[in-house]
C-alpha cells in the first residue's frame, strides 16, 4: 500500500481551512500588511472552522486532537497564498501557548484562558527573549518577587509575536537562584493588569502583517494562581515543549519552500525569453530540479518527524536538526527562486518578494542555527571526561 501522510479527515478539513484563506485572508492581506497587524476578525473566522484549539479539550471548546497532521495543512494552506505572517502568528496561540496550558495549567486556568482561545476571542503571545539578551536565557533580568501571596513582576522583553495585540502573555522571568544559577518561572500575565505596557510596534525586514511589539512590566501585581507550573520549572517547562516548538518552525518552513517552487514553475512556464519560456532553458531546469528534490527530501524527512511528534518519540536534538536544516533550506530555496523570476522578483506583487523578506527570520527564531548546530554538536560529543580520574 503506497505511503499517505494524511488521512481521510485531513483532507475534509482541507477544504475548510482553503475555504477561510480564500474568504478570510487572501482578500485582506494587503491590509495586514499596512497595519502589521491581523484584523481580530480573522479568529473569529478561524474558529468557526475549526482551525482553532486543536489540542485543546473538548471541554474547553476544542478538538482535542494531538495528531499534528491538522495544524500541518493550516500551514500548507497559508504558505499557498504567501501568508506566512499569519501563520507564524497561529503558531504561538497554538502550539506554544495552548500547548504550555494544557500541559501545564491548573483546571481553573484551564476554564479561563482555553475556551476563548478555542473561540477566537483569546489571542496570545508567549515573552522570553530580552534587550540585548537574544537565545541567552539564563540571562534574563525580568524579575518576579514575591509579596505575601502575590507576586511582582518588573522587567522588559522585546521581539514578541503578537506582542501588540495579544490578551494573554506567557512571561519568563527570575525567580531566584540555585548554585549561582537563575531559577526561571512562568507566568500567565493579562494584558489588562495594572503595570502590564506595550511599547512600540516592531518595524522589520519581513513578516509585516504579524504585530512584533516591546512589553513592560512595571511594579505588575500578580495573583500566586498567575504561577504557570510549579516555582522554578521555568527551565524544564520550556525544554518540554522544544520538539514541538521547532518541529513547527521546520514545518513553516518546508511549505513554504513548496510554495516557492510551485510559483516558481508556474511563472517559468508562462515567462518567455528569447524565443522560448524560461523553464525550457536548461539552467532552469536544472535548478527547478534540484530545488524540487531538495524539498521533497526534506518533507519526506519531516514527515517522519511529525509522525514521532504524535506517538510522543520525538527528542528535542531531533526537533533542533529538523528546525536548522529547514529553515536555511527554506532561505537557498526561496533564494532560488526569486533569481529565477529576475527583476519581477523584486517587486512585491509577486508572491516570491514576500516570501524571500519573510523568510529571513527563520534560522533565527525558535533558536538560531548557530544554536541548534551547537546543541546537536553537544550531543555528539557526549559527557566530558573527568580528568581527575
Amino acid at each position: 500500500m503506497p505511503y499517505s501522510f494524511y488521512e481521510d479527515d485531513h483532507t475534509a478539513f482541507r477544504h475548510s481551512v482553503r475555504g477561510l484563506v480564500q474568504r478570510s485572508v487572501l482578500p485582506h492581506q494587503e491590509e495586514w500588511e499596512e497595519a502589521r497587524l491581523v484584523d481580530r476578525s480573522f479568529w473569529k473566522a478561524a474558529a468557526g472552522v475549526g482551525a482553532l484549539g486543536l489540542r485543546i479539550p473538548e471541554r474547553f471548546g476544542g478538538a482535542g486532537s494531538d495528531d499534528y497532521r491538522f495544524r500541518c495543512v493550516i500551514q500548507e494552506e497559508l504558505a499557498e497564498v504567501g501568508a506566512a505572517s499569519l501563520a507564524s502568528g497561529i503558531a504561538i496561540n497554538e502550539d506554544i501557548v495552548a500547548s504550555y496550558l494544557v500541559r501545564f495549567g491548573t483546571e481553573e486556568q484551564q476554564r479561563r484562558w482555553l475556551p476563548g482561545m478555542a473561540a477566537g476571542d483569546v489571542v496570545t503571545s508567549i515573552a522570553m527573549t530580552e534587550p540585548g539578551g537574544g537565545s541567552d536565557l539564563r540571562g534574563i533580568r525580568t524579575l518576579a518577587r514575591r509579596d505575601g501571596s502575590d507576586w511582582v513582576l518588573d522587567g522588559a522583553k522585546t521581539f514578541i509575536t503578537n506582542g501588540a495585540g495579544s490578551d494573554l502573555v506567557i512571561v519568563a522571568a527570575r525567580t531566584g537562584e540555585t548554585a549561582g544559577r537563575a531559577r526561571l518561572s512562568l507566568f500567565l500575565v493579562p494584558s489588562t493588569a495594572a503595570g502590564f505596557q506595550r511599547g512600540r510596534k516592531l518595524k522589520k525586514l519581513g513578516l509585516h502583517a504579524q504585530d512584533t511589539a516591546e512589553l513592560f512590566f512595571d511594579g505588575l501585581r500578580l495573583p500566586a494562581d498567575a504561577l504557570l507550573g510549579e516555582e522554578g520549572t521555568g527551565f524544564r517547562q520550556l525544554t518540554a515543549q522544544l520538539p514541538l516548538e521547532r518541529l513547527s518552525i521546520a514545518w513553516r518552513a518546508v511549505v513554504a519552500a513548496e510554495a516557492a517552487v510551485r510559483w516558481t514553475l508556474e511563472y517559468t512556464r508562462e515567462r518567455t525569453a528569447f524565443g522560448q519560456r524560461l523553464v525550457d532553458f536548461q539552467n532552469t531546469r536544472f535548478r527547478l530540479a534540484e530545488l524540487t528534490t531538495e524539498v521533497e527530501v526534506t518533507r519526506s524527512h519531516l514527515e517522519r518527524c511529525i509522525l514521532d511528534l504524535n506517538d510522543g518519540t520525538l527528542d528535542a536534538i531531533t526537533g533542533a536538526k529538523a528546525k536548522w536544516w529547514a529553515t536555511e533550506l527554506q532561505n537557498r530555496v526561496v533564494g532560488a527562486c526569486l533569481q529565477l523570476h529576475g527583476g519581477y522578483g523584486y517587486m512585491d506583487e509577486y508572491r516570491i518578494s514576500r516570501a524571500y523578506a519573510d523568510a529571513r527570520v527563520q534560522t533565527l527564531v525558535g533558536g538560531t542555527t548557530e544554536i541548534m548546530k551547537d546543541i546537536i554538536g553537544r550531543d555528539l560529543a557526549g559527557p566530558k571526561p573527568d580528568r581527575g580520574a
